[in-house]
């Protein structure tokens, strides 16, 4: 059988088109294209006698930079019939570029919310068909579905009284037709019919589509049309954003839980908000204090937090007692302004145990509970002896413990076999998760019967001490951390003590970790959030030695070569460009009167280059570390500043005079002491340092991972993309398909105090404010400057701005957001109450969720409503909904 494949792309210079296809004869199912026309490419596959009844393929663009670019179409599958079997056939393609917002429709996320009943698996077309049209169409109305017609007979000439009505297979519509070889040339258009009325509507858009004629070698010519020429009147929709712990139902104990999620659907529903967003639900309990309440640095990327477990769900009859004995804390711990972490997690551990001890003889017997065990043994067997060792051990650090410090499958599995010494244990973290995962699947198909999007947030990084540093070390680059370079939130930069990814390890198994993440994710979640997905380009990496995170650089970067400093003029010093710039003035600036003590005990005096630390000082992990707790508010601030104070960082891992600029260097004194012409030509080597050499590789660097990852989900994909975003970032993610975030108080232009939700793209989501940000109400205040420029120039006001955020401005600023072009508008629960004053009648700083700039911050927030109450505020509920109604979402 010979298959001649034809795709429709102009390519540029350096690129060709490769197919792939597990189902042809070709090494790794990969088959080079040859360059057809300015428009097309092509290649000829003869199946030989091994004929497949079904063919799936998809093609990708390949650059002679090494970078691959995957076509957006998932669903490119040939169903060969007897006769074609017999025959040749010829396919015509269209390339579907991933950008495209018609393909967010097929994700899992619009699925939820517009689910169209799909086409029959396999349509059964006549048998004696020259042509097969096929193309998409995903914002057609429920009444609605495509017909076919053109200038020659077997296409009804053109007449609309009688069109050819296609079919739907899967997602695309077919229709099959015999056209004679007299009836060329012919040309053909797709037009929208009303299946009620039974009559044709509209052609689409454009010119007339060429049909193609038949080759010398008789078969079926098949066409696959991308997308229908009709204008794309992109869905929008309205979203809330909230931490599971923050919700406050009267059945929940001290925190939110998974179930209090339904009453939020319910609300959801009321209100015509169709997305609930939520913050990572991964198990953090690494020492079970309020440390653990960072909801970023998960003890497993795959186990969930039995913070969110309801106890009574968990009970059967035979044992509510136990919760009964408990309700008198639960009325206490629920009555709280906020989460007590420490306290909930003590409890609801306690109530486990108990309820485990008496439902654990039956689980053997318990086949929903056996088949999770076993479709979950990836994740579930390591992560249940890493919690029963972090708990023999009394600590989540794995290299301390005296068995096991290094994973080894085979004997961990052991451990979890019935009559060992800690099988008990073992299938006590089985039971929990089994019954966290009956909760949330519960909820998630709750949600999906609501059509209301669950969206979840993956977090960048790992915890150090984790389950997965545990099992597979090699995966990560454990003598690094991750973090931020500073900026307004945060001046010294962020650590946020992660180790960071080893990208080249992860790359030869095909990302398999990251793939099992979103599997696991997307059996509760429709869409989610990569957080810090600047990260996929290059990250913030800090060495182990040091604790603030202005002590960082980009991974990968390309570093400035000795040679350079020559070229632009800059006599270099090694000690005075590398070394901390410490000097009689500096010390009496930064310790005042306790100067000549610091001198004393952490400084050796040079005379030619004023003083040097002393090496049991000379890291910021000594000093943390080193000083007493008499000894920190006197000297840790300036030492750490002190060693700091450098121009340049040597590359850690080559050996040929390469460096690196510490960010903001031109901000220290050791670079305001220096000549002006060497401060000019330093400052402009930085710029060039940070803001253009380094955008083609990091494209590179993003496109080698993100392509396959998206792919590899059908869940709607969305990145955090604050920051310190590079010029390339907007570029990969529209070309993705990936959504951006846009938020008002930070505008991704430069010169811009506001970014207005007018100017956002559609593929992308407006919000007023994060969880990482004051609300609106607290922001208002923080900087009376500000919200008088926003309220003149951003509201449109004239005349002095209100003191305090009122109701009716919180209403403007999200009606402002609603009416944006953007695909999302999501709100922090907090701002849309604050358009009510019942519900925002309390201190504004109590709504805050996190302060990045804080490493210790306790995420403790909780709404101040029962979502029982909430559902009844009738009034609030009606305004709310009109106003998203109003906006067209």
């Amino acid at each position: 059988m010979i298959l001649q494949f034809f795709l429709k792309y102009r390519t540029r210079f350096g690129q060709k088109v490769v197919l792939f296809s597990p189902d042809l004869p070709a090494a790794d199912g990969k088959i080079e294209m040859s360059y057809h026309d300015s428009e097309s490419w092509s290649v000829t596959v003869d199946t030989g006698n091994k004929i497949p009844k079904k063919i799936n393929y998809h093609y990708a663009i390949e650059d002679n930079d090494g970078t691959t670019i995957l076509d957006g179409e998932e669903d490119r599958v040939l169903q060969l019939s007897k006769k074609d079997q017999q025959s040749n056939l010829t396919i015509i393609d269209l390339w579907n570029d991933p950008g495209d917002p018609q393909n967010i429709y097929y994700t899992s996320a619009l699925r939820t919310v517009f689910p169209t009943a799909k086409g029959v698996k396999k349509l059964v077309l006549p048998s004696n068909i020259t042509h097969e049209f096929r193309v998409k169409a995903p914002s057609l109305q429920a009444d609605e579905t495509l017909c076919i017609l053109g200038s020659s007979p077997s296409l009804k000439s053109w007449d609309t009284s009688v069109p050819v009505v296609m079919l739907k297979e899967g997602d695309w519509y077919v229709a099959g037709i015999r056209i004679e070889e007299d009836e060329w040339p012919a040309s053909y258009k797709y037009a929208i019919y009303n299946k009620k009325e039974k009559k044709f509507v509209a052609y689409e858009e454009g010119e007339n589509r060429p049909v193609p004629l038949q080759s010398k070698n008789p078969g079926r010519i098949i066409l696959h049309d991308g997308f229908v020429r009709i204008r794309f009147n992109g869905f929008r929709g309205a979203g809330v954003n909230i931490p599971v712990f923050s919700l406050r139902s009267k059945k929940s104990f001290g925190t939110g839980e998974f179930s209090d999620l339904k009453y939020l659907i319910d609300w959801a529903y009321e209100t015509g908000i169709k997305m609930i967003q939520l913050l990572p639900v991964n198990d953090t309990s690494a020492h079970f204090n309020k440390a653990d309440s960072y909801p970023y640095a998960a003890v497993s990327s795959f186990a969930l937090h039995p913070l969110y477990i309801n106890l009574e769900k968990v009970a059967s009859k035979e044992n509510a007692g136990i919760i009964k004995a408990l309700k008198k804390k639960q009325k206490q711990l629920n009555e709280l302004p906020q989460v007590d972490y420490e306290e909930v997690m003590q409890f609801k551990m306690y109530a486990l145990r108990e309820l485990f001890d008496l439902q654990k003889d039956t689980l053997k017997e318990d086949t929903v509970f056996n088949d999770f065990v076993e479709q979950n043994q990836h994740w579930l067997m390591p992560y249940a002896a890493y919690s029963t060792l972090k708990k023999k051990y009394n600590t989540p650090d794995f290299n301390t413990w005296q068995t096991h410090s290094v994973y080894d499958a085979v004997s961990v599995k052991r451990m979890g076999n019935p009559g060992r010494p800690l099988y008990n244990e073992i299938l006590f973290y089985y039971f929990i998760q089994y019954h966290l995962h009956l909760q949330l699947d519960e909820v998630s198909k709750y949600a999906r019967k609501k059509k209301i999007i669950l969206k979840g947030d993956i977090p960048i990084g790992i915890y150090r001490y984790s389950c997965d540093a545990w099992v597979d070390p090699s995966l990560y680059n454990m003598d690094e951390q991750a973090g931020a370079p500073p900026d307004d939130f945060a001046v010294k930069g962020q650590n946020w003590g992660f180790p960071t990814y080893n990208w080249r390890r992860m790359q030869k198994d095909g990302f398999e970790w990251w793939r099992r993440r979103f599997e696991r994710m997307s059996n509760y979640f429709d869409a989610f959030r990569i957080d810090h997905i600047l990260g996929f380009f290059r990250i913030w990496s800090i060495p182990l030695e040091s604790t603030e995170g202005i002590m960082g650089r980009f991974v990968p970067a390309l570093p400035v070569q000795l040679s350079e400093f020559e070229q632009h003029n800059i006599p270099f010093d090694y000690k005075r460009f590398c070394s901390p710039y410490i000097t009689d003035a500096e010390l009496e600036s930064v310790f005042g009167e306790h100067a000549e003590t610091a001198k004393e005990r952490f400084f050796k005096k040079n005379e030619k280059t004023g003083y040097t630390f002393l090496s049991e000082w000379n890291t910021q992990r000594k000093v943390i570390e080193g000083l007493s707790e008499n000894d920190k508010p006197l000297f840790r601030s300036g030492l750490l500043d002190l060693l700091s104070n450098v121009i340049l960082f040597e590359e850690r891992k080559e050996t040929d005079n390469a460096y690196h600029f510490r960010f903001g260097m031109d901000k220290t004194s050791s670079y305001e002491k220096m000549e002006q012409q060497v401060k000019d030509n330093l400052f402009n080597l930085y710029i060039d340092y940070f803001y253009h050499r380094q955008e083609t590789l990091w494209q590179k660097e993003a496109m080698a991972k993100l392509p396959s990852l998206k792919r590899s989900t059908n869940m709607l994909v969305c990145g955090e993309d604050l920051g310190m975003v590079p010029q390339c970032v907007p570029e990969v993610m529209k070309q993705l398909g990936i959504l951006s975030l846009e938020v008002e108080r930070m505008p991704k232009k430069s010169g811009k105090e506001f970014a207005h939700p007018n100017e956002a793209g559609y593929l992308s989501i407006v919000t007023p404010s994060t969880h990482d940000m004051s609300t609106i109400r607290e922001w208002w205040t923080e900087d009376k400057e500000k919200s008088q420029k926003f309220y003149n120039e951003i509201l449109g006001h004239f005349g002095p701005a209100p003191a305090e955020c009122t109701t009716s401005v919180a209403k403007e600023i999200i009606s402002q957001h609603l009416y944006s072009p953007a695909i999302w508008s999501v709100f922090l629960l907090q701002d849309l109450f604050a358009m009510n004053k019942k519900l925002s009648d309390h201190d504004p700083r109590e709504e805050r969720i996190n302060i990045p700039a804080d490493p210790n911050h306790y995420w403790r927030y909780r709404m101040p409503v029962f979502l029982e109450d909430l559902l009844k505020e009738t009034e609030y509920n009606s305004e709310l909904k009109k106003i998203i109604t109003n906006s067209g979402r």
